[in-house]
C-alpha cells in the first residue's frame, strides 16, 4: 500500500485556492514585520503559482502546455525556497511561521503526489 494518495486531479483543485491565499494572505496577516520581502515573496509567489496552474496540463488548467512532472518540480523548488528564506533573510515571529508552515504543506503534498501512469502501462 502506497502512502502517496494526492491524484492529479485532488492537486489540480488545490491548485486555485493556494495560488489565492499567498496573495491575500500576507494582506491578512500584515506580512513583512521583520522583513519587507516576508510579504512580497508570498504575494508574487501567490501570481506565478496561478500563472503555473492555468498553464499545467491537468483538469483544472486553461492553456494546457507544461507537463504536470515539471509543475510538481516548481512545487518543490517554492517549498525549499520557503523553507530556506525565513533563515537566510532573517524572518521573526509571523513572517518565519507563515514560511515553515507553508514550506511544510508544499513539501508534504509534493512528496505525497501519487506517481503518474503512463500510457503503455494503463493499457
Amino acid at each position: 500500500m502506497s502512502v502517496r494518495f494526492v491524484t492529479k486531479t485532488m492537486h489540480a483543485y488545490l491548485d486555485y485556492p493556494v495560488a489565492i491565499g499567498l496573495i491575500a494572505l500576507p494582506v491578512f496577516l500584515d506580512l513583512g514585520q521583520s522583513n519587507p520581502i516576508a510579504f512580497w515573496l508570498s504575494f508574487l509567489t501567490g501570481f506565478a503559482a496561478l500563472a503555473l496552474t492555468i498553464l499545467t496540463d491537468h483538469q483544472t488548467g486553461i492553456i494546457r502546455i507544461l507537463p504536470y512532472s515539471v509543475h510538481l518540480a516548481v512545487d518543490f523548488a517554492v517549498g525549499i525556497v520557503f523553507l530556506a528564506a525565513p533563515i537566510a533573510l532573517g524572518f521573526t515571529g509571523l513572517d518565519f511561521a507563515y514560511y515553515l508552515v507553508n514550506a511544510i504543506a508544499v513539501l508534504t503534498v509534493v512528496s505525497l503526489a501519487k506517481p503518474q501512469e503512463t500510457v503503455a502501462q494503463a493499457a
